[in-house]
């Protein structure tokens, strides 16, 4: 048995810091009377590229990164949670049934936010680059959704501390460590990854920013304004 092996590669550690402390400057500068809105929406398009990476890499990435090897079907996630409810609930290499499921509901509210907020205004200084676009009934409810939209992910992003505590007290396995040096202990030489793909992550980095920029930059519409 091998004391250490590769299991998370280095964009998706690097990706998951990169969130973290994106999401975190995000709540910190979505206060209006902080005078930081513009900083917040440069915040968002940060956000909607690092979800479309995620995406991305999730076709392309490594083992453990690939959508494919850890969405759970419901017959498999009904069996963890009774396993679990039991307490023989198998470890797992990678992402855990539930787990899988909260990087997916993680990413789907990040991409909503960050989606919303492109076609809002605050109505006093700042507007996303679509906002004027789409019909005002469909404008005021993505800003409803963008304004309640965050609470959903903090409550997420809590289950998701919550969930890391447990395993490091209750079960007395390390999380965290992993989403720094990506190593696992004890696992099969054969369970491991041989490295982190690093220029394809490149590539797909290099393309999302391109879009995005494609996206709120040179796509976006000039709303002409008309002062009576």
């Amino acid at each position: 048995m091998v004391k250490q092996q590769l299991v998370w590669d280095l964009p998706v550690r690097i990706f998951h810091w990169c969130f973290v402390c994106v999401l975190v400057a995000l709540w910190y500068t979505s206060d209006q009377d902080n005078d930081l809105i513009e900083i917040h929406m440069k915040l968002g398009y940060t956000a909607l590229s690092l979800v479309l990476f995620r995406v991305l890499w999730g076709i392309w990435g490594t083992r453990y990164a690939q959508f494919k090897n850890f969405i759970p079907s419901i017959s498999e996630l009904k069996a963890y949670i009774h396993d679990f409810r039991l307490g023989k609930a198998k470890a797992y290499i990678g992402h855990n049934p539930l787990g899988s499921l909260m990087v997916v509901f993680i990413l789907f509210a990040v991409l909503l936010q960050a989606t919303s907020g492109l076609f809002i205004s605050d109505d006093i200084f700042s507007a996303g680059p679509y906002n004027g676009t789409l019909s005002e009934s469909f404008e005021k409810l993505l800003k409803t959704t963008h304004s309640n939209g965050f609470n959903i992910i903090l409550t997420l992003s809590g289950l998701h501390i919550f969930a890391v505590l447990y395993y490091l007290i209750i079960k007395k396995q390390n999380l965290i460590k992993p989403m720094f040096n990506g190593k696992k202990l004890n696992i099969g030489k054969n369970d491991g990854i041989a490295h982190s793909r690093l220029l394809i992550a490149f590539i797909i980095a290099v393309v999302v920013v391109g879009f995005v920029y494609w996206l709120v930059v040179i796509n976006a519409p000039v709303i002409e304004e008309y002062y009576y």
